[in-house]
């Protein structure tokens, strides 16, 4: 950190609304030091990527490569790397898409629709039992269980019900 030192009437200060600290030049060249030599170690590390590449075989058959020239070291000339062009893009236009003839879609949605209105069927059978147990265990408190078996129960109709809910809007879905 450079040092600062309080002044009461040097050429340069900087006004503060509490002190008035007064940097000397030879302090400031200090604060700016670091600056340059981070400028300085920037361009040098530029400038190292762009080295030459030497290499040497020696009388073993030992390859050395080095970014300095050593003794009986050829400089190697590479080419530069390759580049891929960007893949391309797949499209996902409808035109991509297999199509089936109006006969076998149509045989499609009516298997879908018969297997929804099925397990709608089934749901609403479900939804009627879960109702009536629930009844039952309002009624008879102490021959169907506690209060946590009456509350499994509820949410046995609140899952029945979602599901019916949710067979409807996939049927109506279908009919459009």
């Amino acid at each position: 950190m450079a040092p600062f030192f309080y002044a009461r009437n040097p050429p340069d200060i900087c006004h503060g609304e509490s002190l008035n600290l007064y940097f000397p030049p030879a302090c400031l060249d200090m604060i700016m030091l670091p600056r340059y030599l981070f400028a300085l170690c920037s361009l040098c590390y530029v400038c190292a990527a762009q080295a030459e590449i030497y290499k040497r075989v020696d009388a073993d058959g030992h390859v050395t490569y080095s970014s300095t020239p050593l003794k009986g070291s050829k400089k190697l000339h590479l080419a530069p790397l390759p580049t891929l062009a960007p893949p391309r893009v797949r499209r996902t236009e409808a035109d991509d898409f297999p199509r089936v003839d109006a006969a076998t879609q149509k045989d499609r949605d009516n298997t879908r629709r018969q297997i929804l209105e099925d397990e709608l069927a089934a749901e609403e059978k479900a939804l009627a039992e879960a109702r009536t147990n629930l009844q039952e265990s309002a009624e008879n408190p102490g021959t169907r269980g506690s209060k946590a078996a009456q509350g499994s129960e509820a949410s046995q109709v609140q899952t029945h019900e979602k599901n019916i809910e949710a067979l409807r809007i996939e049927l109506t879905k279908l009919n459009k």
